[in-house]
C-alpha cells in the first residue's frame, strides 16, 4: 500500500513537471511569435515610409521633366530631356529596388530571428 501511495505521488509529481514545462514552452512560443510579429510590423513600416519617399520623388522627377518639356524650344532639346528623364528614372529604379531587396531581406531575417532562438532551445 505504501508504495503504491509513493508511486502515485511520484506519477502526480512527474505529470505536474510536464504540464509545467508544456506551460513554459507553449509562452516561450507565444512570445517568440509575439517579437516575431512586432519585428515584421516595424520591417514593413520601413519599407511603407521607404515606398512613399521613391514615390514622391518620381512625382517630383515626373513634373520637372513635363515642365522642361514644355519650355524645350527644339525638337532635339526636347529629345535630350526625354533621355536624361529616362536614364535618371532607370537609375533610380534600379537604385530602389537594390534598397528594397535589403530591407525585405532585414525584415526576413529580423522576424525570423525571434521564432528561430525560440527553436534552438527545445530542439
Amino acid at each position: 500500500m505504501e508504495e503504491t501511495e509513493r508511486t502515485a505521488q511520484e506519477s502526480a509529481d512527474k505529470a505536474r513537471r510536464v504540464g509545467q514545462e508544456y506551460q513554459r514552452v507553449l509562452q516561450s512560443g507565444f512570445e517568440s511569435a509575439s517579437r516575431s510579429i512586432a519585428e515584421a510590423n516595424s520591417g514593413f513600416q520601413v519599407i511603407a515610409a521607404e515606398v512613399t519617399n521613391y514615390s514622391t520623388k518620381s512625382l517630383e522627377d515626373v513634373l520637372r521633366a513635363w515642365e522642361q518639356l514644355i519650355n524645350a524650344r527644339c525638337f532635339p532639346h526636347a529629345i535630350d530631356i526625354q533621355t536624361r528623364y529616362a536614364q535618371k528614372t532607370f537609375d533610380a529604379f534600379i537604385s530602389e529596388f537594390s534598397k528594397l531587396t535589403d530591407l525585405y531581406l532585414d525584415l526576413t531575417r529580423d522576424a525570423s530571428t525571434p521564432v528561430e532562438r525560440a527553436a534552438r532551445r527545445y530542439t
